[in-house]
């Protein structure tokens, strides 16, 4: 059973129906997925809730797949909240500094929630074939739940996306391109396709469903929290969906009286060569420009256009945060300190939201007693790490310096 009620005009309120597939609104902006919140208050509390073990799907209330047999599940887990108590030490702070690792999703990252989704709704309307473009991550989770659904999947990459990204995904059965571009090179690609080839589109934010995977997070730190907001939270911004699912969830959460009105500072995370989100936040714009030439090696947040850029900056300054750019050398030195110190390999991403949360400590952005909760996106496992890890090296040919391990 489902409680969608229908589809909105992220931009205009105009209505759509559902019950079908849909990309962007007629203005060419999201679709959000709008519930009758009466009717879920009915069904669940937060008592059945927690007696609940079955993942993400724990929350189907929530979410949009009418029918349990459509749900595509690959053994989605509710990720841990881990505390990096030694860098608080370090920091010399009273707050709490809390990772949200989804490392722990299938395909190792937290695109398995949106993917996951999309596909279950791909499967609801029985469609045959889906596309979309990736840095990575993304690419493998939709190849992983595509081929679990029995769906036939495309996936374009920039030319530079990270060689395991790429391998997974083909290992997982999607047809890959590579592209001599960025992201959104790709994605006017896919676009085109949907007219010349019939696939569906499945681009960042170009269909409703991702974002209501996403909205799971929300849902499931409160929970792990008791229900007691944070005081910010720091996300690894690329597309957004991240960051505008949570904030849908707390919408929805607090219509049905689960949570008051209180919000955690959203803070959106970007890299220094790709910062179009920050830059907007700066500058006071509704929506940011198309980043040239975009550099990062935390591919997940090379995004160059956002379509739901005035999404993640109505949520960052509905809730008084900010957007915080990140420099390209700190990103993977906050990588390295992070695993020395608490033997957690985060992924880049999410190593930019510890730097960015040093940063804002310095700043004076964020509060020394502020409890923070860090989103990691993916495993570190799966990045190209031989030339950020300093190796040493022991001819054996030659007589052992044996001081040099005092």
């Amino acid at each position: 059973m489902s409680f969608v009620t229908h589809l909105e005009c992220t931009e205009t309120g105009a209505q759509y129906e559902a019950g079908r597939p849909h990309n962007l609104s007629d203005a060419g902006k999201p679709l959000f997925v709008r519930y009758d919140l009466d009717a879920v208050k009915a069904a669940i509390s937060k008592d059945e809730l927690a007696s609940r073990k079955e993942g993400l799907w724990r929350y189907r209330e929530f979410l949009p797949v009418s029918k349990p047999e459509n749900r595509v599940s690959l053994g989605e887990v509710i990720s841990p909240l881990v505390r990096l108590h030694r860098l608080e030490k370090k920091l010399g702070v009273a707050g709490e500094v809390l990772v949200k690792d989804e490392s722990r999703q299938p395909s190792g990252s937290f695109k398995a929630r949106g993917l996951g989704m999309a596909v279950s709704m791909a499967k609801e309307f029985g469609l045959k074939h889906l596309a979309m473009p990736t840095n990575g991550n993304a690419g493998s989770a939709l190849a992983a739940y595509a081929t679990r659904a029995g769906i036939r999947s495309t996936v374009l990459c920039p030319d530079d996306t990270p060689a395991c990204h790429v391998a997974e995904t083909v290992f997982q059965g999607a047809d890959v391109f590579l592209v001599n571009g960025y992201i959104n090179h790709c994605g006017k690609i896919v676009g085109a396709g949907r007219q010349e080839v019939g696939w569906f589109d499945v681009s960042t934010m170009k269909e409703p469903y991702r974002v209501e995977g996403k909205k799971t997070l929300g849902i499931e730190v409160l929970e792990q929290l008791g229900w007691e907001m944070p005081d910010a939270i720091f996300f690894p911004t690329g597309g957004g969906t991240m960051p505008i699912g949570v904030w849908k969830a707390f919408d929805e959460l607090e219509k049905i009286g689960w949570i008051g009105p209180e919000r955690p500072k959203m803070i959106a995370v970007q890299a220094a060569g790709c910062a179009p989100i920050v830059e907007a936040w700066e500058k006071g714009e509704k929506h940011a420009r198309v980043w040239e030439e975009a550099f990062t090696a935390a591919a997940g947040i090379r995004v160059p256009a956002a379509v739901g850029d005035f999404l993640i900056l109505n949520a960052v300054r509905d809730s008084n945060g900010f957007a915080i750019a990140v420099d390209e050398e700190r990103i993977f030195d906050a990588w390295r300190e992070i695993g020395r110190t608490e033997g957690y390999m985060l992924c880049p991403e999410g190593a930019a939201t510890y730097a960015a949360y040093e940063q804002a400590l310095q700043s004076g952005q964020i509060d020394k007693t502020e409890r923070v909760v860090l989103f990691s996106c993916a495993s570190g496992q799966k990045y190209p790490l031989e030339d950020k890890a300093r190796l040493k090296f022991i001819d054996r040919h030659k007589p052992v310096d044996f001081n040099q391990f005092k």
